[in-house]
């Protein structure tokens, strides 16, 4: 019995060896695909003019986005041109699950053009992680999951549904680099009432728009679109989508909110289904 106890503790400490160096080959991989990603987004972004703020700029938008943007930016604010964040909170896949996992994130923004990768390392049980990696490079997304780093559970890629997907998500989080929504920078704005306005961007040949509202401090508070793209089994089904924004703090002069939640609007109740906070975020500005 002790001879067999030894040898099952045996195998196991070899399971255990191989997984942590698969995982360690897996991640060193991984990160060097992320390197590569990034490096693309940047070689796709363009110099723009050496702009600043001024509040003549904010005319004929409709008034609550003057507001926000009065609010957000402060007069002879350069430009923002790239943005780097770093996020952590929890995520979980499905409705109907009680757990949630927490995920630490670093995420990287272009301006213009439209661009973003985000990679985030989640962690589902004390020895089992996943790295997920969404990106929108030259108007194409792409979705990748592995776990450990080598393991694939999710490839996607390329498919208009993913674009249009992806666009929404940069939409939706320009509030942290909001001098995007700047007149001259991509996004017209159409007015609703008092409270909200519909932003439209388009980007190589998909165009996509969000409901924005907006708050008695003026700031962004939600996000909303009646129809983003959610993958249900093996099919993608238009879903009403949004974001809740708040905790609003000054970084580098530009008033942004630090936390958010990503909501699915289903039929049977609401699937808050990743929970965030910004713990920094570093710009770089146009010269």
């Amino acid at each position: 019995m002790a001879r067999k106890l030894k040898i099952v503790l045996i195998s196991l400490g070899i399971i255990i060896v191989v997984l942590v160096a698969a995982g360690q080959i897996g991640s060193a991989l991984w990160n060097k695909a992320t390197v590569r990603a990034v490096a693309e987004l940047h070689r796709g972004r363009t110099s723009g003019e050496a702009k600043v703020f001024t509040g003549q700029e904010l005319a004929g938008l409709p008034a609550p986005v003057a507001r926000y943007l009065r609010m957000a930016l402060k007069e002879g604010q350069r430009y923002i041109r790239s943005a780097r964040i770093v996020q952590e909170g929890e995520l979980r896949l499905r409705q109907d699950d009680r757990r949630w996992s927490l995920f630490t994130a670093h995420q990287e923004f272009t301006v213009p053009p439209a661009g973003f990768v985000w990679d985030a390392r989640v962690r589902l049980l004390p020895i089992l992680s996943a790295r997920i990696r969404d990106s929108y490079l030259a108007g194409r997304a792409s979705m990748r999951g592995k776990l450990f780093g080598f393991i694939p559970v999710v490839n996607a890629s390329g498919t208009p549904n993913l674009a249009q997907g992806a666009l929404q998500r940069y939409l939706a989080e320009m509030v942290w680099f909001p001098t995007a929504f700047l007149p001259g920078q991509g996004v017209t704005w159409t007015a609703v009432d008092d409270s909200r306005a519909l932003a439209t961007l388009s980007d190589s040949g998909t165009t996509v728009s969000l409901e924005f509202q907006f708050n008695k401090r003026d700031e962004v508070a939600k996000v909303f679109t009646p129809g983003r793209y959610r993958q249900v089994g093996g099919d993608y089904v238009l879903t009403p989508w949004g974001g809740v924004h708040w905790n609003y703090e000054e970084r580098q002069g530009v008033r942004i909110p630090t936390g958010y939640v990503v909501v699915w609007y289903l039929p049977d109740g609401n699937f808050d289904w990743l929970k965030g906070l910004i713990t920094d975020i570093r710009y770089e500005f146009e010269p």
